[in-house]
């Protein structure tokens, strides 16, 4: 089969261009830097703060929440490109002032990078 094609060979046409909340927004890499945020203008007007660096992490240890530093990325497991890069996303294992932790949440979604403590 001919890929876009019909049996008689015609073209397969698209009834309509992508529209703007169908299309997709830049890729937001989140790395090691000072703290920087973006606020974006979302769906029904509504506003969204994204991260794009930061050197900070709210560590959460027996429960309690802690403000630490970040000094590296250790492991990504979606891709070990990533954590080369020193780019933070959720899963990343990243090494703290306190020790190993494990980031929880989005960050490029998100204002912030929440994490736990593994060691």
């Amino acid at each position: 089969m001919n890929k876009g094609r019909k049996i008689s060979g015609g073209k397969y046409h698209s009834n309509r261009k992508k529209k703007l909340f169908e299309k997709p927004g830049n890729e937001r890499t989140v790395s090691i830097g000072e703290t920087k945020r973006k606020t974006l203008r979302v769906q029904g007007g509504n506003k969204k703060s994204v991260l794009l660096r930061s050197n900070e992490v709210n560590l959460i240890i027996n429960g309690k929440s802690q403000k630490t530093g970040i000094k590296n990325v250790l492991e990504t497991p979606q891709n070990r490109f990533l954590a080369r890069q020193n780019r933070l996303t959720k899963g990343a294992i990243i090494q703290t002032d306190k020790g190993k932790a494990k980031i929880t949440n989005r960050p490029g979604q998100e204002g912030n990078i929440n994490a736990v403590l593994i060691e």
